[in-house]
């Protein structure tokens, strides 16, 4: 099983993926989110949102501006500026 990463700015679709795990830039400091997370939106800060497709397997990164995240039901909605 994984995780529905969609990451999106005001102009279109910049990543659709399958993950195993996802690192998100939060307000309040960098947070990982696994299968299971519980439901949250978040702001987010200008920095680098990051996934790896195995939960031990390297990260790949997208640099990213401002913007907020919803998680629920293992999917990761990321709308930022770009």
């Amino acid at each position: 099983m994984s995780i529905l990463l969609r990451i999106l700015s005001p102009e279109k679709l910049l990543l659709e993926k399958e993950v195993a795990k996802v690192e998100l830039p939060g307000a309040k400091g960098r947070f990982v989110v696994l299968r299971g997370h519980a439901p949250i939106i978040t702001a987010l800060n200008e920095g680098e949102i990051a996934w790896a497709v195995k939960v031990d397997g390297p990260w790949d990164k997208l640099k990213t501006g401002p913007g907020f995240a919803e998680v629920c039901d293992d999917k990761v909605n990321a709308c930022v500026e770009r």
